[in-house]
């Protein structure tokens, strides 16, 4: 009986033209664009498990995956070979040999997130793809203040959008929520332990007003104590979002037979 290894890849992809990074029938997705890769490259057809899973237009640099496989190829014939047969809004950045009890998901301690938006009175066709323009000035000062209201344990299902999906728990640990600017661009940084349905871009929604200066300091921290789906509004364009990084307690490096 051959033996089947576990391989992870770190993933960067421009989500704009697919449904998501779950595979839907008829539909572009990056997990179906991968899974067609890793076929042509190894002749097996394997699921891949991802850390995180995007939504419709969402960016990765640093999504994280894993696959089982029979193939003894070094894994820098999977990142130039998977490469190879990826459309151009999706690349491997690095691949590793696992043991087989490393699980991308329950292994990690944290997801992060950043939303980019482009705070400027005129749009940016270099940005556009990539960020959300919001034209009017933002008090960025009020908007961390508020947001500082998100770090610790919450019962955070104001965030979460009702979209029907079943929900074992809206309880998530929140580390980092952060705004900074940097010139036109203000970023949103959000590390948590996972993500409920659109919880990033429903909180930067709810913190664009703040810093607007149309919803108060206490109305958001009143929303977070409501703890009632879908409240939490608008939901911003996917456009902006992009999954920055997975954490792990030690690096892949120590986890791997091979590294390269």
């Amino acid at each position: 009986m051959t033996k089947t290894a576990k391989i992870v890849l770190t993933l960067e992809y421009d989500g704009t033209r697919y449904h998501g990074f779950q595979w839907q029938a008829g539909l572009p997705s990056i997990q179906g664009e991968l899974e067609k890769a890793i076929k042509r490259l190894t002749g097996e057809r394997r699921r891949v498990i991802a850390a995180s899973r995007t939504d419709a237009g969402v960016h990765a640099k640093g999504q994280v995956v894993s696959f089982r496989t029979e193939s003894s190829l070094p894994t820098n014939t999977f990142i130039s070979g998977l490469n190879y047969y990826l459309p151009r809004d999706i690349a491997v950045k690095s691949a590793y040999r696992v043991s087989d009890s490393f699980n991308v998901r329950r292994d990690a301690i944290s997801r992060e997130y950043s939303y980019y938006i482009l705070n400027s009175p005129t749009r940016s066709p270099m940005r556009e793809a990539f960020s959300y323009l919001v034209a009017s000035p933002l008090d960025i000062e009020a908007a961390n203040q508020a947001a500082q209201a998100l770090i610790g344990e919450h019962d955070l299902a104001s965030f979460a959008s009702g979209n029907g999906v079943r929900i074992k728990s809206t309880v998530r640990r929140v580390f980092k929520a952060q705004l900074q600017r940097d010139g036109e661009l203000v970023i949103f940084n959000m590390v948590a332990n996972s993500f409920l349905p659109h919880q990033v871009r429903n909180t930067v929604g709810c913190l664009i007003r703040v810093g607007l200066g149309k919803m108060s300091i206490d109305e958001f921290r009143s929303i977070i104590k409501r703890r009632k789906l879908g409240m939490a509004r608008p939901t911003v364009p996917a456009c902006g979002l992009c999954l920055s990084r997975i954490n792990y307690p030690s690096p892949f490096g120590e986890r791997c037979n091979e590294n390269l």
